[in-house]
């Protein structure tokens, strides 16, 4: 989506829980946000490098504690930002619609507008992203133990 929008699509840029001078910013294809865009198209080509390496045989060629560390601070970081740990997701997108927090008066429509496709579309992307971020740093940290766990035996 981030490589669309790079490229001049407004792939779901209107629904990004952004405040509205920022939002203005990005559907106005301000300068920084398109360099952003690219940035994090970028991002995703190496996430799925790092992806596959943690189950590919060539993997074994990067340093385990990198290739540990990344899927494990990807996964803790997106399962946060999903359950609202970071100030939106599921927690702060259901306060803002049931109204126990007030969202900002000068853009209380907006504000709900967007807490919902939080809620519907992103948060639930980023929960099930870091956990499969998670998983990957698991099953990679469990084969390692298993590879000790044999060495030691023989």
């Amino acid at each position: 989506m981030k490589l669309a929008q790079a490229l001049g699509a407004n792939a779901l840029a209107d629904k990004d829980p952004l405040p509205p001078e920022l939002r203005e910013r990005l559907l106005a294809r301000d300068p920084l946000f398109v360099a952003s865009h690219w940035a994090l198209a970028v991002a995703a080509v190496v996430g799925v490098i790092v992806a596959l390496a943690t189950v590919r045989p060539w993997g074994a060629a990067v340093p385990r504690r990198l290739l540990l560390a990344i899927p494990w601070t990807l996964g803790i970081f997106m399962i946060a930002r999903s359950i609202g740990v970071l100030g939106f997701g599921f927690v702060g997108d259901t306060l803002l619609l049931t109204g126990v927090r007030p969202p900002p008066v000068e853009h209380a429509a907006l504000a709900r507008d967007l807490a919902r496709w939080d809620l519907l579309l992103w948060s639930p992307f980023f929960l099930l992203w870091g956990a499969c971020w998670t998983m990957a740093g698991w099953r990679l940290g469990g084969r390692g133990l298993a590879r000790r766990q044999q060495a030691e035996r023989r």
